[in-house]
């Protein structure tokens, strides 16, 4: 059943991502697309956190240096680019998040594409 209820948010979620990029276009920056999905996520009433901070334990730092861009009911990372290409880095990134915050899901948005293809992990 948790399987399920994550699948369900999960599509739900992305739904949400393709109206974000077919309302604003390719065109904005990070921000100006994380403020209009973080309305939407409120008229969904989904829990989130924005702009998560926290430690990176395995360095044994003191500062909060990881920031992932959503939290989804402290169960997905949503983390957002506008950039031509993806990187290596960029993958890295939310493999990096999902491993240290224990998490089974991760999205990776590129709104510059054309075409919106969040890449799950």
């Amino acid at each position: 059943m948790k399987d399920f209820v994550l699948g369900q948010l999960s599509y739900q979620l992305t739904g949400l991502l393709f109206k974000a990029h077919k309302d604003l276009g390719r065109y904005r920056n990070e921000k100006q697309y994380s403020d209009y999905f973080e309305e939407i996520l409120k008229q969904e009433n989904i829990s989130y956190q924005r702009e998560f901070r926290f430690k990176d334990l395995e360095k044994s730092e003191t500062k909060d240096r990881c920031i992932v861009d959503f939290l989804i009911d402290n169960k997905i990372v949503l983390e957002f680019k506008n950039k031509d290409f993806l990187r290596i880095d960029d993958y890295y990134q939310v493999k990096r998040y999902l491993v240290m915050l224990n998490l089974p899901l991760g999205l990776l948005i590129n709104f510059r594409q054309p075409r919106l293809i969040p890449k799950e992990f």
